[in-house]
């Protein structure tokens, strides 16, 4: 996959990182100050001063804790914690261990003095020689919750499959590959797209019970990942010529771990020009020929961002196949599928979001694709009329959890209306789109949004409200309101569309 794993916000190393909320026994999270390097355990929601990054090391069984302002965790011989070191050194090296008593805490011990990091408020030490309460941390992933599920050993993507989850596919592809990492109390539960849990025993079920609860561990060194133990011990795998997720071994092996990644949008295009949906079910050639996108996954492109968009060039994106095949344009103007490089100059376009649910899609020659009357796409237009525009429709988010710097996307509190953006935990989202390129929304309360007179979002509609999705990156997207402004997220929670010109609070991880 091109994308970043983990939750690493962009930034691609060869080993994995994970970012993470450290909690600890008075449910406070670590905090990394700005100034001072000062380091605590206050925090009472988990925002940009408590997300702490977990570099794994590629060859040991040890890991780095790293604050938001790129420095790492050191402890000295006297327990003294700062939070200032440059580089990974022998005294930034953690061993993890697990609570025995299977809450899914974790314990972090310095490599170099072997003491273990606990404490409260302004009293955080690493000196203890055994675990306590006090040095026992709930590990809360600071990621989006949806992701896709890769099983390192099969190399395989999980998705829902025969009514199970089955870890086989090699590119993760529409909903049914979405995965919703769902944290309660200190622990996680695997949910697919239509709100299901994964039970141990690899059913799956609507009500979240013990069944379905797991404790997150991390391995380092040559294979690195992360493994969920259910509540008998036993860890997540993949069983069978099905390769169904259930619990079965009680020790870790490259079977039992997994990597999480972003997922992409996925969409179904449709041109203007003569009301067909693109698709490669004829071959190679990229053709708007279709009626209808039936379920051969031929007429979905995944989106990618190869190139992104700087203050001298716009974003240059890349249109992957079912067959793991890139959009290229050929010498004579012709769109196939045939590139398998995707860092060929020719792999690359530019996606012009018109503002009323279309794209135009401008080719490596500087021109703008056309859909022919026959339905075969050439870049060859100077000008976008309706033969260069296309409907744009995501499909592989039936439920959105939005998020940003200040928390999740959710009604303010039951029974009320208003939305804001500052909420500790996701809140489902329904998606519908429509043909046209645009979107209705609806809240946990099963009421569509609307703005407001001062143009805050209120839940609370009976008929649908048209708003547009415009993805800006792997998993980040903005959302114009019917007002033609796009919806700013604000510290206080406020949630309303006044945005004019893009900027990083109208960016929403989904």
């Amino acid at each position: 996959m091109s994308n970043c794993v983990n939750g690493s916000n962009g930034v691609c190393r060869s080993e994995l990182q994970w970012k993470v909320g450290l909690i600890n026994s008075s449910g406070k999270y670590l905090t990394a100050e700005s100034f001072g390097f000062k380091i605590n355990v206050s925090g009472t929601s988990l925002k940009k001063k408590q997300t702490f990054v977990l570099e794994q090391d590629p060859q040991d069984e040890v890991l780095y804790i790293k604050s938001h302002t790129g420095r790492y965790m050191s402890s000295d011989k006297y327990g003294n914690v700062s939070c200032e070191a440059e580089d990974r050194e022998q005294t930034e090296k953690f061993t993890v261990e697990y609570d025995k008593n299977g809450s899914g805490r974790w314990a972090f011990r310095n490599v170099a003095h072997g003491n273990f990091l606990g404490g409260h408020e302004d009293n955080l030490k690493c000196f203890a020689k055994s675990v306590t309460e006090s040095e026992l941390w709930v590990v809360q992933l600071s990621i989006h919750p949806q992701v896709n599920l890769r099983n390192v050993n099969r190399k395989r993507y999980a998705q829902l499959k025969d009514e199970e989850l089955q870890v086989t596919e090699v590119i993760p592809w529409g909903k049914e590959a979405l995965i919703i990492l769902h944290f309660d109390n200190g622990k996680y539960a695997l949910k697919t797209y239509d709100n299901r849990f994964l039970n141990r025993d690899g059913t799956l079920v609507s009500e979240l019970t013990d069944e379905s609860r797991y404790t997150l561990e991390m391995r380092s060194g040559a294979n690195s990942g992360l493994a969920f133990k259910d509540r008998t011990g036993t860890y997540l795998t993949a069983v069978g010529a099905t390769a169904t997720m259930k619990g079965r071994n009680k020790t870790v092996s490259k079977d039992e771990l997994f990597t999480l990644e972003d997922s992409c949008p996925q969409v179904v295009l449709t041109s203007l020009g003569n009301n067909k949906k693109v698709s490669i079910r004829q071959g190679v050639d990229v053709t708007a020929n279709q009626e209808e996108a039936e379920d051969t996954d031929k007429e979905i492109f995944q989106m990618e961002l190869l190139v992104p968009a700087t203050e001298e060039s716009p974003a240059k994106w890349g249109f992957r196949t079912v067959d793991n095949t890139y959009w290229t344009q050929e010498p004579l103007g012709g769109i196939q599928a045939t590139a398998r490089d995707k860092s060929n100059p020719n792999t690359r376009f530019v996606v012009d979001w018109l503002g009323d649910g279309t794209i135009a899609v401008k080719s490596s020659n500087g021109h703008y694709i056309q859909s022919r009357q026959t339905g075969q796409l050439v870049g060859v237009s100077d000008s976008v009329t309706n033969k260069e525009k296309f409907y744009v429709k995501i499909i592989n988010r039936p439920l959105l959890l939005l998020k940003n710097e200040h928390g999740f996307v959710g009604l303010k509190s039951p029974g009320k209306s208003e939305v804001q953006c500052s909420k500790s935990n996701y809140e489902i989202i329904y998606l519908e789109p429509s043909n046209d390129g645009h979107y209705f929304l609806k809240g946990a309360n099963n009421k569509y949004w609307r703005l407001s007179e001062d143009a805050s979002i209120l839940a609370d509609a009976d008929t649908p409200v048209p708003f547009l999705l415009e993805p800006k990156g792997s998993a980040i997207l903005t959302i114009k309101g019917p007002n033609g402004c796009y919806i700013k997220g604000e510290h206080n929670g406020l949630f309303r569309a006044v945005g004019q010109e893009v900027d990083a609070s109208m960016l929403w991880e989904y």
